[in-house]
């Protein structure tokens, strides 16, 4: 009997709960609007370049927008401890502080991840998500084909700014990934001369390599209308071209990022021209 009634108020707490937890996925999409909100209307950046903590007005006056709805943003960026309230006191009214995760919202600096949370919060790479059903069912193409006619990388050769924002995020790891790399397997690249980065991006990985390592000459091979933007440096050379028809000579090859685009047959295709092109090192996540 006493079993029964456990159970019974077990089944309670779990129903309870449920009543609670749905409301999580009803309005899951709020944080990342609210944070994608926040790099755009520049909050971090407001702070950051002040120098102390702001109150709303000073907020408000600085972003020149109304102070009634910041308040409801930075509420909310509180509640997920983003920022930092500090309640008024005799010497002044409240304040807004940064926090060591708001700094990953400037849109520049080491830390800043602000591009890669503006392009995967993008209407152009949600809208794919919204076909995962019919993905999974076969149903249907390649999620982001499906609703844009197009893979991701010929979409972005034909939209600039896309094209912009996926640099500027591929950048964004790269400045956090690399230096832990470099802290921790630094004697991997003991003994390289050349290294060539498929899909290489705007070259941030490289510069940082190089610079690190300045034995190493460096190879940033990418799409042609990606490299064509790419800044020129010292020891890397800017090559355009396709990892599918075949990848620039090196000691080895490094990738990043990029693998999880493709599909398993493109993706052994890529692998077979890395690895005819040196010894490869691949650091990536699934798409």
């Amino acid at each position: 009997m006493e079993d029964k009634q456990r159970e019974l108020e077990g089944e309670e707490k779990e129903e309870e709960h449920a009543k609670l937890e749905i409301w999580k996925y009803v309005f899951g999409f709020v944080e990342i609007a609210v944070v994608k909100c926040a790099i755009e209307l520049g909050i971090a950046d407001a702070i950051e370049s002040h120098g102390s903590p702001m109150t709303l007005l000073e907020l408000s006056s600085a972003l020149r927008c109304d102070p009634s709805p910041l308040y409801r943003i930075l509420r909310v960026l509180v509640h997920l401890k983003i920022f930092k309230e500090k309640p008024a006191t005799q010497l002044g009214p409240k304040v807004y502080a940064q926090t060591p995760l708001s700094k990953r919202l400037l849109k520049s600096g080491e830390n800043s991840m602000a591009a890669f949370i503006l392009l995967e919060s993008s209407p152009v790479m949600l809208a794919p998500w919204h076909g995962l059903s019919a993905r999974i069912q076969g149903v249907s193409n390649p999620a982001f084909e499906a609703v844009h006619g197009e893979d991701v990388w010929s979409y972005a050769a034909a939209n600039p700014n896309h094209s912009k924002l996926i640099n500027e995020a591929m950048a964004c790891d790269a400045r956090v990934a690399v230096p832990a790399v470099l802290e921790s397997c630094l004697e991997v690249f003991k003994g390289l001369e050349t290294i060539v980065d498929v899909g290489g991006g705007d070259g941030t990985t490289l510069r940082l390599l190089v610079e690190a390592c300045p034995w190493i000459r460096g190879v940033n091979f990418d799409l042609p209308h990606v490299v064509s933007v790419a800044q020129e440096c010292d020891r890397i050379e800017n090559v355009g071209g396709d990892m599918f028809d075949c990848v620039p000579k090196a000691d080895a090859a490094i990738i990043m990022n990029c693998s999880g685009f493709f599909m398993t047959g493109e993706t052994m295709s890529a692998s077979v021209s890395l690895r005819s092109a040196g010894k490869l090192f691949r650091r990536t996540k699934g798409r």
